[in-house]
Formats: C-alpha cells, structure tokens, sequence
C-alpha cells in the first residue's frame, strides 16, 4: 500500500514499526503481538535515547558565556526548554522499561485496574497503555474534578 494512502487511513508505523496484522482466530497477546511489541518498544526508547544524547552534546558545543545579558537570557531560555523535553522523554523511557518489564513478566495487554483486555489498537496508539479506555477515562474524569 502506498504511504500516501496509509496516512489517509490512519495506518502510520510507530518508532519505524508497521502497525500489527491480527491473523483470524489469533489469541490475544500471542507471541507474535508480544514480539512485535517489545520491537516498538526498543525502537522507541533508543530514539530517546538518542535524543537526550544530542541534546547533551548540543549543549555543550553551544555554551557560551554572552556578554550581552539578552543573549545570554536567550541562550539560557532555550537550555531550560531543552531539559524540560529530556525530562519527559526520561520519563517516557521509564514508563517504556516498565512496560518492556510487564512483556517479559507476561502482564502486557490487561489493564490494570479491571484485568480485561487493553486491546492491540489502543496499544498501537499508545504501547505504554496500562489502563483500557474505559479505567482511563474514569480516571480522567475523577483528575478533572479533583483539580476543581
């Protein structure tokens, strides 16, 4: 199927990795789907990591001292920016090794507040899901209404 047509469906590959064809009759989280999984998984925490290592290395080649005090504010601005990015991609490699360790323990798929099936497109959408859409909803729901 051309990419151009893939894009109008909504069939995008995540981290590289062509959404999973569920064959007829196929158990739910099968050795398949678990394997191409941990693929998406690996493929995406390595694309972080990779990330924070530029931004490492960026910020190094690009320190300088300013003497004019709104460079410097600039160049500070844009640091500040950066870090909070790396913040929350370490975060999401966090929450990705968590989800890589449910894999191997054989705890993948099942929500973890009512244990029903999370459901491979929701996992396409999002591999590190671990609430279906129903608890996740809720939860958002009963976060609203504590914020006020």
């Amino acid at each position: 199927m051309p990419e151009s047509k893939k894009k109008a469906l909504g069939i995008l590959a995540i981290a590289g990795v062509e959404p999973y064809q569920e064959k007829a009759g196929e158990e739910y989280m099968s050795p398949e789907q678990l394997a191409h999984f941990r693929t998406i998984l690996d493929a995406w925490r390595n694309q972080l990591r990779e990330e924070v290592d530029r931004t490492v290395h960026h910020m190094q080649d690009e320190a300088a001292n300013f003497p004019d005090p709104v460079d410097r504010a600039s160049q500070e601005e844009e640091f500040s920016l950066e870090l909070r990015n790396r913040d929350r991609e370490r975060r999401l490699i966090k929450k990705i090794e968590k989800t890589l360790t449910k894999i191997e323990d054989d705890d993948f798929g099942f929500c973890e507040s009512c244990g029903i099936e999370i459901g491979i497109r929701r996992l396409e959408a999002r591999p590190t899901a671990d609430l279906c859409i129903d608890c996740k909803t809720l939860a958002e729901i009963k976060e609203r209404q504590m914020q006020g």
